[in-house]
């Protein structure tokens, strides 16, 4: 059964999109199965996959109000073991639209049941906000990543993200746990960086990694052209910075019996 993971943070700019995509792409590359269903409106992750927005028929909106299932939505990309349910505009209506509709806060878990044996992780790249949407990306999911960046007002966001995942966890799934925090953006040099990556190890003792994302232009460049990272410049700091994370992600799912979620 694959192992389901919400890639979350209600503040955006902070690199969850990036980590989404380079995540999944990494994964894929490694030769595990990976969905990425794309829950933003934006559709960013979507566009970071080569996919042209105005020309989807079938996204994530529509799975969610239950006018087309899983399988009518999902994509086949063109990079190694990597399937996408993209997301457009349209999904901003939902949250209004999911407010008078039954179960509507396990509307995604519902969706993604009779597909979820085929992959060894799925990915939510939620939107930046904690309404409806990514309440239903925690109600379904095994675990929360949260990519941050290093600086005074993610510490703020933080403590909101965790009050939600807490209410979810208590009212809806008593499994959610946190995956891990990424550091994003990160520079070493600057002396506001190691005070907030001090502060952020404090409040997650033994959930921070090792592995920092730096800022990179070819990173900012690759989603302009539809590709991740690893395909668009291999060589680059942003690239090796993902793949290492990856593999870090993988390692500690393995030695914590996490790998349990996945096919072997």
């Amino acid at each position: 059964m694959g192992k389901i993971i919400a890639v979350a943070n209600q503040k955006g700019g902070v690199g969850k999109t990036t980590t989404a995509v380079n995540l999944a792409a990494c994964l894929g590359y490694l030769k595990k199965k990976v969905l990425l269903v794309d829950i933003d409106p934006q559709g960013n992750a979507t566009s970071g996959f080569g996919i042209e927005k105005k020309k989807i028929e079938n996204t994530s909106y529509d799975m969610l109000i239950g006018e087309k299932t899983a399988e009518q939505v999902i994509l086949h990309t063109e990079f190694a073991n990597v399937d996408l349910i993209p997301s457009n505009i349209a999904m901003a209506g939902a949250e209004v639209e999911l407010v008078e509709v039954e179960n509507r806060i396990e509307r995604l878990r519902m969706a993604l049941a009779p597909v979820r044996d085929r992959y060894d992780y799925i990915l939510f790249d939620c939107p930046p906000s904690l309404g409806l949407i990514t309440l239903n990306a925690f109600t379904a999911s095994d675990t929360v990543l949260i990519p941050t960046q290093c600086e005074y007002y993610s510490l703020e966001g933080l403590s909101q993200l965790m009050a939600t995942i807490r209410q979810v966890k208590r009212k809806y799934n008593p499994s959610i746990e946190v995956e891990g925090v990424l550091l994003t953006m990160y520079d070493g040099r600057l002396n506001l960086t190691n005070q907030v990556v001090a502060e952020i190890k404090r409040f997650f003792p033994d959930r921070v990694y090792r592995t920092t994302i730096p800022r990179n232009v070819r990173l900012s460049e690759a989603p302009s052209f539809g590709e991740p990272v690893i395909y668009f410049d291999k060589g680059s700091r942003g690239a090796h910075s993902y793949s290492e994370f990856t593999r870090e992600f993988l390692k500690a799912n393995m030695k914590s019996g996490s790998h349990i979620f996945g096919k072997k």
